[in-house]
Parts: structure tokens; sequence; C-alpha cells
């Protein structure tokens, strides 16, 4: 709609132009007096006039004093016989100078022709911007079972990406280096017989950069890069989608050697029969013609599909299976090293000072995607715009961290004198039982600064990258957990709903012990209970009981052991050690928040050696905030 309004705006305005242009022609001459010929008649018997210019039936007369006047003959009579019948004496005729002049090509076009043709030509004009549009609909509906890949060239070199590019994943790009030998070399590994792979299946948790990952085989290979959503198949219309698949690969063949990124394939690629439709149901139509499609690869073809998905739970076993997507994937969260270096590269554009650490910024981050901390990073750069400096500092990349992980200070939510006092000695709480116990991890920072529904956290990071956790870690985390509830009932005798997130948290991991981990003394090592997943009308997630009432009640005691051998770890740990427990609360109600190197001078001697703080600091994959929601 957007472009006929212009188009039609267009014609009006070139109508403009040509009668704006015609007015100027028509009124050249509005200056020169228009007279009779009977006057003209008379100035000539008067010897007034000094010669007359005849065009066609115009007359423009130049008297003798230099002034002009212009005047209409009549038409097919001779000027001199006009004037012989208005009385001019023949001998006054005969000293007229008289010119004659024939009317140019450019005024019979003007006069004539163009009258007629301009009509014509806007409204031609405007059929043909008419018949225009209607063609542009109907090519968008011939259109409709067309895919919309985006295809990106790699001839840009501002925008191509490479391996250098994607820091982390070293596992996972030493495996798809094969995929670029094999878009680059064919022929090295047709002549040895061996078959390109036809699908590459990029596994891993959000953020962690399969797009990218997809982006830099395209970039190291040099071949076009075709893009598109799983979401982007699916239609009302039954039959779109399958017909977008083929549109896709058929587009792909005629650009070969080329890599199809298909992302979220989730969308398309769930298990069949589960939906309500059959299979009539447009999304399984889809997942079939992109079966096929995958099938039908000549061996010769260099056209590899890579996919994405952080649900390879839901996918259909017949995409999955050797032939359609050869290979897996897997793409990890990064660790401390990798962490360190995709800062520098999302640092790379942005002025830092010289006082920043990026290794202690990724010391504090365990547990961070690829784009939690790309979002860090910008973050830090919009809180040093906000305060008006030219570099981006140390102290805005670790605010950043805590915005990131728990939300904006929330500065308009004030906690009254109680509540704060409370929120205090909760947090107070938490810190110091998990710097007694030897298994907790160390303490770096205790706030009762409001962040999203947090009134207050402690976050305690591990001392290194861990893949395994110990029964006593799980005991240990337990006990922290349980340390604000004790807290609040030994110092004031009453409790609030503030420990409401730290029970809820502290029951699931009891219960986790219990029946999926196996570390119950009174229960056989087993799992108990079936977890069955429900595809319809969305995704559920069930838990089937596969053992008798009897065996519920054990499993409940042994949660409820657990919670209070915990908590009464916790409230002994706060009972002994309830000096300490006054300076860290009393602290926090002055300053709302403690760094580490503070709080271990608050410690003092109960400050376990092996949690200080070394240089460097600490590595680690988990982060755990224990908070007051509000």
């Amino acid at each position: 709609m957007n472009r006929f309004i212009r188009n039609l705006l267009i014609i009006f305005a070139i109508f403009l132009v040509v009668a704006v242009g015609f007015s100027f022609f028509g009124t050249e001459d509005k200056d020169v007096p228009l007279v009779s010929i009977s006057q003209i008649a008379e100035e000539a018997n008067a010897g007034q006039i000094d010669r007359i210019e005849v065009s066609e039936d115009k007359l423009k007369v130049v008297l003798k004093d230099g002034t002009s006047q212009r005047a209409f003959k009549e038409q097919e009579v001779a000027l001199s016989e006009s004037l012989k019948n208005y009385g001019v004496e023949t001998e006054k005729i005969k000293e007229l100078k008289i010119e004659v002049k024939e009317g140019g090509s450019s005024s019979v076009l003007f006069s004539t022709i163009l009258p007629f043709l301009i009509p014509f030509v806007l409204i031609a004009a405007f059929i043909w911007f008419l018949m225009r549009q209607v063609q542009g609909s109907n090519n968008r509906a011939m259109s409709f079972g067309q895919s919309g890949a985006k295809l990106m060239e790699q001839s840009d070199r501002r925008k191509r990406i490479t391996f250098a590019d994607v820091a982390g994943v070293k596992e996972a790009k030493e495996e798809l280096k094969e995929i670029v030998e094999f878009l680059r070399f064919p022929q090295k590994f047709f002549a040895l017989g061996a078959r390109i792979p036809k699908g590459v299946l990029l596994l891993g948790p959000p953020g962690v950069g399969k797009t990218l990952v997809a982006r830099a085989i395209a970039g190291e290979a040099n071949v076009p890069f075709f893009h598109i959503s799983g979401s982007e198949f699916v239609e009302m219309f039954v039959g779109v989608g399958a017909s977008r698949v083929r549109d896709l690969f058929k587009r792909a063949k005629r650009n070969a050697p080329c890599i199809v990124f298909i992302d979220e394939i989730d969308a398309v690629g769930r298990q069949r029969g589960a939906g309500l439709g059959g299979s009539h149901d447009e999304r399984e139509q889809t997942l079939n013609q992109i079966l096929v499609e995958m099938d039908g690869f000549e061996s010769d073809t260099n056209v590899i599909v890579i996919a994405a998905t952080n649900r390879p739970d839901v996918l259909d076993p017949a995409l999955l299976r050797p032939g359609r997507f050869d290979r897996q994937v897997i793409l990890d969260q990064p660790d401390i090293n990798d962490r360190e270096e995709i800062l520098k590269i999302h640092a790379k554009n942005k002025p830092l000072a010289k006082s920043v650490n990026l290794r202690a910024i990724a010391e504090r981050t365990p547990g961070f995607s690829g784009a939690d901390l790309s979002n860090l990073v910008n973050e830090g750069a919009i809180l040093s715009a906000r305060r008006n400096l030219r570099e981006v500092g140390q102290s805005e990349l670790i605010e950043a961290i805590d915005k990131v992980m728990l939300g904006p200070e929330r500065k308009s939510h004030l906690l009254s004198k109680k509540e704060k006092e409370i929120a205090a000695w909760h947090e107070a709480g938490h810190a110091l039982v998990a710097t007694v116990l030897k298994h907790a991890d160390p303490v770096h920072k205790v706030s009762i600064v409001s962040r999203g529904r947090a009134a207050g956290y402690t976050m305690k990071l591990p001392e290194e990258d861990k893949n395994l956790h110990s029964k006593s870690e799980f005991l240990a985390d337990l006990a922290v957990n349980l340390g604000g509830y004790a807290t609040e009932k030994f110092i004031f005798n009453e409790l609030t709903t503030g420990a409401s997130n730290d029970l809820k948290v502290a029951s699931n991991l009891a219960r986790k012990l219990v029946t999926a981990y196996g570390m119950s003394d009174n229960l056989p090592p087993m799992t108990f209970g079936e977890h069955h997943e429900m595809i319809f009308l969305g995704r559920e997630i069930s838990e089937q009981k596969n053992y008798s009432e009897k065996v519920a009640a054990k499993i409940d005691e042994e949660v409820a052991s657990f919670i209070d051998k915990a908590y009464k770890q916790a409230l002994d740990t706060i009972k002994k050690y309830k000096k300490y427990l006054e300076r860290v609360a009393l602290r926090l109600i002055e300053v709302e928040t403690i760094e580490r190197e503070e709080f271990e001078q608050l410690m003092g001697d109960i400050m376990p050696k092996e949690k200080l703080a070394k240089k460097p600091q600490l590595t680690g994959d988990l982060t755990t905030a224990h908070g007051l929601p509000v």
C-alpha cells in the first residue's frame, strides 16, 4: 500500500511539472500589450510602425519608438489584404517592413501534439503502475512456497567470520575442520572413495555460539552460507513447509559448494506421530521432506547441512541416523580460559581502562555462556556511558556481572529498617556457614542490595572447574542453603517468607540425593521414579512411580533426614561462631555490600587457608546465589 501511494505521488509530481512548463510557454509574451487589427491600421496610416513580424495568425508590431504590440490577423487572409480592408493606403502598406516567420517544429509540438500526448502518457503510466502492483501481489502469492533463506556471501571480508573469531569450543572446532577441508578440497576425499558428510548437528545449551560456529565454517571454507530458522518452514497451509524445503535445497545445489544452516531444527524435527494431525500434520510433512532431500543428495554434491538445537532429546530418530546428520558436535559451556578469550574478543572495539583485568572477570563468571559474556561487556560499556566515562573500568564490569546474573539494582525498592536488619542477618548466616564448612565453596560477595526478585544474595564460587560433585559437597550446599533460615530463627526467634526460595532449593536437592543420585545410606543404590516426556499441545514431563507406597514413605523419611541434619549443622555453626556472624551482619547493615577481601578480614582466624583468595583467585563452573525473594 505504501508503495502504491508513493507511485501515485510520483505521477502527480510529473503532471505538476509538465503543467508548470506549459504555463510558462503559454505566457512568455504576456507583458506585450494585445491590440486590435484596426488600431494597427490606424498606426500604419500615421506612419508609426517600424516593422511587423508575422507568424501564422500572430502579429508582432514594433513601433518606431521601440515599443512592441501583439495582435491576431484573420486566418487564411494575407496581412496586406486585411490592412486594405481596414483602410490603409497602398503606399503606406508598401512602406511597411513585413517579415514572415514560419512556425518551428517545437511550436508545433507544444501547441498541437503535446496537449493530446501528455494526458495519454499520464493515463498509460497510471495503468502501468496499477498493473505492476497487481503483478507484485501475484508474485508474492506464487512465491509463497519459496524458502526465505538468507544467503550470505563470503566475499565481504568485513562481515566474514572465521574460527579466529570464535573463542573456546576447541574440540568442536577440531571436529569441524574436516568439514572445511571437504568443502575446500573435495577431490582429495573423492580420490580415496570418501563420502562427504551430509549433515552436522550442533548440540549445546543456549548462548554457547552454535550459529557463530556455523558461520565460521562457511567463512573458513569461503563458501556461500544459507541461513534459515526451523520455524520459517511451517505455515498454516499444508504443503507449504515441504515446498519451502524443496526450494531451499534446489537453491543450495545451484550454489554448491555451500552450507545450509537450519537454526532451532527442533521446531520441525520433533518426533513424528505425536501431534493431533497424524501423518497430515504440516510439521511432519516438512520433516519428511527434509529427510527425503538429505537422502537425495548425490555423492558428489558439495552441500552440507548444519543444524543447531539445544533440545536433542525431542528430535526424530530418523533425523539422527547416519547418512543424514552424520556428525553430532557438542558445544560445552566455556571454562575459565575460554571465558577470558571470549571476553577479549567482545572487548576488542571497546576502550578498556588499563586497570581492567579480564582474567579476574573470567574467574567471577563461572557458568556464563558466550552470549552472557557478550552481554556482560555490553552492560559494562553502558554503565560507563551513563557515568560519563571515556573508558570501561573494572568496577563497571564487576557491577555488570551482578546485573546479568540477578537483574538491575532496584533502587526504588527500599527496605524498612527492620527488613534491612533481617536481610543482613539472613545473608550473614549463608556466608558464615559457607566459610566454616570444609566442602562448601568460598564466598566472593555478600550483599543486601535488591536486585531482580532478591532482597539480598550471597555469591559463592568453586575453586576449580567441576564436572563431578561429591556427596560431601551436596551436604555442605544443603547446610549453606538453610543457613539463612537457621539464623532468622536463632536471632529473631521468628521466621519470614524470605527463606522460601532457600527451602525450595534445599528440598529439591535433598530429594535428588535420594531418588536420582543414590546417596541415601538407608535405601539401595538405585534410582526411583521414571520421567516421561509427553508431546501433546506442548511439552510436558511427568514422573511415574516405579516403587511402592512403602518405599515412597522411606524416600520421604530420607529426604527429611537430609534436611534435618543440614539444618542442625547450620544452626550449630551459627551458635558456635555467633561473634563472626554479628560482625558480618552489622557491616552489611552499614555498607550493604561486602567483597571477598573485606569478608576474609571479618572472618579472621576461622577463615580456612584453602579458601583464602589466591592469584589467580579461582575457577569454577557453578554460581549459587542465595537470596530473599520479594
